[in-house]
C-alpha cells in the first residue's frame, strides 16, 4: 500500500460524559475522513500520560482543552501534512519526538491520542478494512469480548459511602454478545428492581451503574448475586460471573492502611478480605485490588489468588508495556487494563498488549469514567482478540454506544468467536 498523505487536521472542543470539556480530533486524507473523541478518567494513575487542559478558571473552572486544540490545529497538523505516512507507528513516534516531554506535558497526551485514533481510522478506511482487522495483532486472532457492565458504582464514581468503585456482571456463558448485551440489560432492569423496592436511590454514578448508599462491598454483592438469580441466569462461568474494581489506591490512607467500610485494614488484612469475597461469591476478576504503590500487597494478593481469579493491574500498570514487563518479572497480577488515554497512541497501547501476550497476562479493554460516543475500544477489544471489555453499564449513549458497535461488528461477521480468554473462577463461582 502507498504511504498514507493527510491533507487536513482539526480539532474542537467538546463535552464528555460529566460535562467536562474534551476534544475531537477529524483527519483527512484524498476521499477519506474520520474522527476521534477522547475519553478521560476520574480514577487515575500518577503515571499516566498527561491531559492538557487550559488552567485557566473564568473557562471551565480551569478545565478547558483550547490548548490541546491548539496543539492539533498547529503543530501536530504541521507534522501530519508535511510528508506521507508508511504506517500509524511511523506517526505516532514522530508525535513521541515533536512533543519530546516525559509524560506529554508539553503538547498534551490528549492531544496526540485524538489525532493517533483518527488517523488509525484513516489507514482503515484506505485498506477498505473495518478498523477491528487493521488493529489486528500478528499471530493473534480476533475475538469477540465479553462485556463486564459496570452496574453498581461507589468510589470516585458516585458519591456514597461505598468504598469499591466498580461492581460489574459479566456474562461468561453467553453463547454470543447479542446474549450478553441482553443478559447484561436483564439484570440492570432487576437490580433497578431490588434497589427501588428497599427503598434505594436509583440515582446513577459517572458510568451508568447505580449508585446506592452502602457501606460493605459485600452487600453489594449480595444485590448483583440476587439481580442475577431474578433475572433467570446461573452464576459463574457457565452464566454471569461478578468482576471488582475496588480501586484501592482512592481508599489508602497516609499510614499505608486501607478503609473499608469504616474498618482500618492492613494490606495483609485486606488480602484476607478479597480471599473471603472470592470464597463466598461468584467473583472471577479483582481490578486495582491493591494501591498502585503497595508492590509488596500485590504480590501478597497474587500468592494468594492468582491461581483462582484474574487479578487486573490498571493504576500501577497505566497501559505502559515497561510496567507491564516490570510487575511480571516481580509476579505482580496475571493480567492488565488497557485504556488508550493512558499512555497517549495507538501505537503504545498495542505495545502494552503485546507485553501482556509475552507474558502470559490477559488483558482488559476500558474505557474511562469521562466517556464519549466515540466506539474505538470496541474494535480495539475485537481486533487484538481480548476476550474482555469494560463500558460501563448497559445504560447512557456514551456506554452503550460501545456495546452497539459490538454487536454491530458480530452480525456483520458471524464467524468471529466470542468469549473471555479464560476464566479462572473461585470454587464457589464454579
Amino acid at each position: 500500500m502507498p504511504a498514507l498523505e493527510i491533507v487536513d487536521l482539526d480539532a474542537r472542543e467538546i463535552l464528555d460524559s460529566r460535562g467536562r470539556p474534551t476534544l475531537r480530533v477529524t483527519a483527512t486524507a484524498g476521499k477519506h475522513r474520520a474522527w476521534a473523541a477522547v475519553p478521560s478518567g476520574a480514577s487515575t494513575g500518577r503515571n499516566e500520560a498527561h491531559e492538557l487542559r487550559d488552567d485557566d478558571p473564568e473557562r471551565y473552572g480551569g478545565a478547558g482543552v483550547r490548548r490541546a486544540v491548539g496543539s492539533v490545529a498547529g503543530e501536530l497538523r504541521d507534522l501530519a501534512l508535511s510528508r506521507p505516512w508508511p504506517t500509524l507507528a511511523d506517526l505516532d513516534e514522530a508525535m513521541i519526538d515533536l512533543d519530546a516531554s516525559v509524560g506529554r506535558y508539553r503538547l498534551g497526551a490528549n492531544a496526540i491520542l485524538g489525532v493517533s485514533t483518527a488517523v488509525s481510522r484513516l489507514f482503515a478506511q484506505r485498506d477498505d478494512r473495518p478498523l477491528w482487522a487493521a488493529l489486528r495483532l500478528p499471530g493473534r486472532a480476533a475475538r469477540l469480548p465479553v462485556p463486564h457492565f459496570n452496574v453498581l458504582n461507589g468510589g470516585a464514581h458516585a458519591q456514597t459511602t461505598l468504598d469499591f468503585q466498580e461492581f460489574m456482571v459479566a456474562p461468561l456463558g453467553a453463547p454470543s454478545t447479542v446474549e450478553a448485551v441482553r443478559a447484561g440489560a436483564e439484570v440492570y432492569r432487576c437490580l433497578r428492581a431490588l434497589l427501588a423496592a428497599a427503598g434505594h436511590s436509583v440515582g446513577l454514578g459517572d458510568e451508568g451503574g447505580f449508585a446506592p448508599q452502602l457501606t460493605q462491598p459485600e452487600e453489594a454483592l449480595k444485590l448483583l448475586v440476587q439481580a442475577i438469580g431474578n433475572a433467570g441466569y446461573p452464576l459463574g462461568d457457565n452464566g454471569i460471573a461478578i468482576a471488582l474494581d475496588p480501586a484501592a489506591s482512592q481508599f489508602r490512607s497516609e499510614d499505608g492502611s486501607y478503609r473499608v467500610g469504616g474498618e482500618r485494614l492492613s494490606s495483609s488484612e485486606l488480602v484476607e478480605r478479597y480471599g473471603e469475597i472470592v470464597g463466598s461469591f461468584p467473583v472471577w476478576s479483582i481490578e486495582d485490588g491493591m494501591a498502585e504503590d503497595d508492590d509488596a500487597g500485590w504480590r501478597e494478593l497474587t500468592d494468594r489468588l492468582g491461581d483462582r481469579v484474574q487479578l487486573v493491574g490498571d493504576d500501577n500498570f497505566v497501559t505502559n508495556a515497561k510496567l507491564i514487563r516490570r510487575a511480571a518479572a516481580r509476579g505482580i497480577a496475571n493480567a492488565a487494563l488497557i485504556k488508550p488515554n493512558q499512555v497517549g497512541t495507538v501505537t503504545e497501547t498495542l505495545a502494552a498488549v503485546q507485553a501482556c501476550r509475552e507474558h502470559g497476562y490477559t488483558w482488559m479493554i476500558s474505557h474511562r469514567s469521562g466517556e464519549t460516543t466515540d466506539d474505538f475500544i470496541a474494535d480495539l477489544a475485537v481486533g487484538t482478540g481480548a476476550g474482555q471489555i469494560k463500558a460501563g453499564a448497559p445504560a447512557r449513549g456514551e456506554r452503550v454506544a460501545k456495546y452497539n458497535r459490538l454487536m454491530d461488528i458480530e452480525t456483520d461477521n458471524p464467524g468471529l468467536p466470542y468469549g473471555a480468554q479464560h476464566a479462572p473462577l473461585s470454587d464457589t463461582a464454579r
